[in-house]
């Protein structure tokens, strides 16, 4: 079976119905050290200016969250306490500065890269979370600004996962957020191993 890479067109949509049809697709990153494929299985949705968790709230296109004004299908990659790289998806249309943070992916290929990356050779902890796989992936400040329509760090298509299957709860570490903290807009695959404590 031809493995598809998701178009432009995919992300240049409504935020939120994208949260839901992003799980189960595969995020490649081909790297000089070999590539690392894992499926997503858990996202959050941050949505500009209606989202006081947003970095983007303020409406206004500044350094770091310049790229999230453009059109959608690119990496906009930030680093959290000073250490982790957090891997973020730019969705929907020019000006309209939405994201979703990949939180959790099920390892798939490059296995025994990302233990190294990690060094553990504990499968379920290797991308439980969206510091540990963008290390595991070999995501890095660099990646910034990517297009997710290139040939280095990408989507693959997969099959739908059914929406029976799909979970939304509140958001994660954003008590800061007033009542943006309260909206259900993270969305994990139900059961799924690998999503993030």
């Amino acid at each position: 079976m031809e493995i598809k890479k998701l178009p432009r067109g995919f992300y240049n949509r409504n935020t939120l119905v994208i949260a839901e049809e992003i799980l189960g697709k595969t995020l490649v990153h081909v790297t000089k050290e070999g590539i690392t494929k894992g499926k997503i299985v858990e996202v959050e949705a941050y949505m500009g200016a209606k989202d006081k968790a947003a970095h983007s709230y303020k409406g206004m296109p500044s350094g770091r969250t310049k790229i999230q004004y453009g059109e959608g299908g690119y990496a906009y990659v930030y680093l959290i306490y000073g250490m982790y790289i957090c891997m973020n998806v730019v969705t929907n249309l020019k000006d309209i500065p939405e994201v979703l943070l990949i939180r959790a992916l099920e390892p798939v290929e490059g296995i025994e890269l990302m233990k190294k990356r990690r060094k553990t050779n504990i499968v379920k902890n290797l991308c439980n979370g969206p510091g540990k796989l963008s290390q595991a992936m070999g995501i890095t400040k660099d990646s910034y600004g990517e297009d997710l329509c290139g040939d280095t760090l990408y989507l693959e298509d997969a099959a739908r996962i059914k929406s029976e299957q799909i979970v939304k709860t509140k958001r994660i570490n954003i008590d800061y957020a007033e009542e943006a903290k309260d909206y259900l807009w993270r969305f994990l695959v139900k059961g799924n191993a690998y999503i993030s404590k």
